[in-house]
């Protein structure tokens, strides 16, 4: 989809102007400090550096934080199968989930003489949105959650096992209440592993050749697409005539399953105490394990949906019962029953990853020529403002200087008075593209839309997110002042990714007129920006340090790398600007 990123631009500079405007009776617009001379050059631009004696104000100290194992339970109900590969490699997801019942104690057969299973149907739709309906209702639907994008897409080979392990709530060896996190090389901790995870193996029905309902092809595998499915059933009318009627499910995986499990598993244990509460049942079917494998060494990666209800597995059945008439004939009642099953409870990714890219040592001193970032079990950045002075103790005095320079502070270095007003901050990052372009595999289209920016001492958002009232219903466009999506070539959705804008203005005056300390920052990929409100996801360390990464970050494939502060080409190494007014002597 193109990105249509104009007028936002258009608006930005409006917004910058106007706020100059709104000051004029008390300030004047004597010049703007901006760390770069390479942009806004009509604001009479100089750098802070050539202003003042300190070239260090403009110092930013980047560098890579290559992460272990991440905790992937509990992710908001959201599921990741398949293959993803890009220029880091290639990342196989599979998961296991709980199941839980959609009613306790239930009754199928009851005094019913019979009971047959008709069809056991699963259903874990994709994300989607509906583009159009025509006048024979079919619907046209616009899926983001495939990746990588494309009008077409490779199937993917896929097991489902029962699963044997017991996935507990809580950790036994932390404190009281403490949420047991698993993490995504299948452990618990260092020291626990997740097994055994295969149990009996789910048999899928074929796909009639003629029908085009299910998604298993006539290879065996999980064919994706982003049409939804035609549900059709027919009925006998009280005229003896059969109605038909079609119903339109949405795009996702749904497959048909051999009866035999279920009715053991299942309907046999009616009246049971497994089927009588949720702790019994989850102990007694510990739910199921989903494996994803390349078909002709490729594949699709899918976001599902399963904490949806719309996720299940439903059970279609007939009981049959008899009765006889005053004349002593057998009078034969058949009704239909259903019952769903639902992927309740913990959820846990498991991530293999084939990468082709080492993450290189880093140097937190003094920072990195490219900055390596990739979603799941990958790589988030690190960045120091102000040459990382107020980070820790020593007798750097940039951030003291630079802060001076803004405004007036008392002995203690609390706030006193504004000598400068800032009206925006922005920290922009280029894309090292001569090294994206090494890997000739790789499409710009598998380049993330989205970063994410954060506290990263805190594990907390900026204060920007929070004032950023920008759309938060579209993932694409929320936040988007704060954190200004991927800027391309030519606007287009397949262009070369340029750099990303983050706007920091509140943390920035955060730093100036709250006293703030100077926190050390994060950069991740996000899947989605508005899911970065959640807690952060552990992350395994075996040398005991505290390290999280944000939950988006965890549910994404994709990868990039960033020009760093160290950058060769110092056109696009990493900078701060800075828009500023001065009042009147």
């Amino acid at each position: 989809m193109k990105k249509k990123k104009i007028a936002l631009n258009i608006f930005a500079l409006a917004l910058i102007v106007t706020s100059f405007i709104a000051c004029d009776s008390d300030f004047n617009n004597l010049e703007s400090d901006v760390l770069n001379s390479d942009v806004a050059t009509n604001f009479n631009i100089k750098k802070l550096s050539e202003l003042e004696s300190n070239p260090e104000f403009s110092e930013v100290i980047t560098y890579s934080q290559a992460l272990g194992p991440v905790q992937t339970n509990n992710a908001i109900g959201l599921s990741t199968l398949g293959l993803y590969n890009d220029i880091y490699g290639r990342v196989t997801s599979s998961f296991v989930s709980q199941v839980t019942l959609s009613s306790y104690s239930p009754t199928f057969q009851g005094s019913a003489d019979e009971l047959a299973i008709d069809s056991v149907v699963l259903t874990m739709p994709y994300f989607y949105g509906v583009t159009d309906v025509d006048e024979d209702n079919n619907i046209t639907y616009n899926v983001d959650s495939i990746f990588p994008d494309g009008d077409t897409y490779n199937p993917i080979k896929l097991h489902i096992y029962e699963n044997n392990y017991f996935l507990r709530d809580f950790d036994p060896s932390a404190e009281f209440n403490d949420a047991q996190a698993y993490f995504s090389n299948k452990t618990a901790s260092t020291s626990e592993t997740i097994s055994p995870l295969e149990g009996s193996e789910l048999i899928f029905i074929e796909n009639p050749s003629n029908v085009n309902h299910l998604s298993v092809n006539q290879f065996g595998n999980i064919k994706i697409n982003n049409q939804g499915f035609k549900l059709t059933t027919t009925t006998e009318g009280d005229d003896g005539e059969e109605n038909t009627s079609t119903i339109n499910s949405p795009p996702g995986i749904r497959l048909k399953l051999d009866h035999d499990f279920w009715q053991e598993k299942i309907i046999n244990k009616e009246g049971d105490a497994v089927l009588s509460n949720s702790n019994n049942f989850l102990e007694y079917f510990r739910g199921l394990y989903f494996k994803a494998e390349a078909v002709n060494d490729n594949g699709s990666y899918i976001i599902l949906n399963t904490n949806s209800t719309s996720s299940n597995i439903t059970i279609y059945y007939t009981t049959t019962t008899i009765t006889q008439d005053d004349n002593g004939e057998d009078v034969i009642t058949e009704e239909q029953g259903s019952f769903a099953l639902y992927f309740g409870g913990n959820k846990v990714n498991f991530f293999d990853n084939n990468f082709d890219i080492s993450i290189p040592d880093s140097d937190a001193t003094v920072g990195d020529e490219r900055i390596y970032l990739k979603g799941g079990e990958g790589s988030i950045a690190k960045i120091k403002l102000f040459n990382g002075d107020n980070l820790n103790d020593g007798d750097d005095q940039t951030f003291d200087d630079w802060k001076n320079f803004f405004v007036e502070t008392d002995a203690d270095g609390n706030f006193k008075n504004i000598k400068k007003l800032v009206n925006e901050a922005n920290l922009v990052f280029y894309v090292d593209q001569d090294y994206l372009n090494q890997f000739t595999a790789d499409s710009p289209e598998n380049e993330p839309d989205r970063l994410y920016i954060y506290d990263f001492k805190n594990q907390s958002r900026l204060t920007d997110y929070y004032v950023d009232a920008s759309n938060s219903s579209l993932p694409y466009y929320s936040k988007y002042n704060h954190l200004g999506p991927l800027q391309r070539v030519g606007d287009e959705s397949t262009g070369e990714g340029i750099k990303y804008k983050f706007r920091i203005t509140e943390h920035i005056n955060d730093l100036l007129l709250n006293d703030s300390t100077n926190v050390e920052l994060g950069l991740a990929v996000s899947l989605n920006v508005n899911l970065e409100e959640l807690v952060q996801q552990k992350v395994q360390t075996t040398d005991g340090e505290e390290l999280t990464t944000p939950i988006s970050s965890v549910l994404s494939p994709r990868g990039t790398v960033l020009h760093g502060n160290n950058t060769a080409d110092e056109s696009k190494r990493v900078y701060l600007e800075i828009y500023y007014t001065e009042p009147n002597n």
